[in-house]
């Protein structure tokens, strides 16, 4: 006798309800009950499809990390469009939406995770990890255009952007930091970089 409703796509049901628990409870607020009961399923359901709640905190962590792609093309594509310190505002008020501010707070206070994220992601911590990728690859275009200084370490500058974002955004979660704040912020970073 069935004991409840079949789910679709169980994975991205549990993810969506993951990211809800973590947007409004923190990360010590997310628990695999809080989970199952956002999600309006049996906790039995998260353990059928992960072998324990640390395995689905890094499959969730990937899956988020993975939708970078798709912002990593839209930003190569505006290479030589626009302006590149506008570019770059751009891109990082996108990477540093409250999903991924909270997604790096959890890898940050859970060493199970980090542990169980290490067995595939060697170096650094997801999503800006990423994000690091995404801009150095973008700065890289810019550069290649003559839009960059030929002597600009992509490299050195990437990181720069990253982790200054990350404090402006993190620093100031509710009003989050206004568009001219991160422009300034990204202008100040590449002065002496641009053309």
């Amino acid at each position: 006798m069935p004991t409840g409703v079949a789910m679709r796509d169980v994975r991205a049901q549990l993810f969506d309800a993951a990211e809800r628990v973590l947007l409004r409870a923190g990360p010590n607020g997310l628990t695999s009950r809080a989970v199952t009961t956002e999600a309006g399923c049996a906790k039995g359901v998260l353990h059928r499809h992960f072998p324990d709640f640390d395995t689905f905190l890094a499959e969730l962590v990937l899956d988020c990390a993975a939708r970078f792609e798709a912002q990593a093309i839209a930003l190569r594509e505006r290479a030589g469009h626009g302006t590149v310190v506008d570019n770059l505002a751009a891109a990082l008020s996108d990477l540093f939406g409250p999903v991924a501010l909270a997604i790096v707070a959890l890898v940050i206070s859970r060493d199970g995770l980090r542990a169980r994220l290490r067995q595939t992601w060697p170096t650094g911590i997801p999503v800006l990890t990423d994000a690091t990728a995404m801009l150095a690859s973008y700065l890289d275009l810019e550069r290649q255009r003559g839009r960059l200084a030929a002597d600009a370490d992509v490299h050195a500058l990437a990181p720069a952007l990253v982790g200054a974002g990350h404090l402006l955004f993190a620093g100031q979660p509710d009003p989050p930091p206004t568009p001219g704040d991160v422009h300034a912020q990204v202008a100040a970073i590449l002065a002496g970089h641009t053309r």
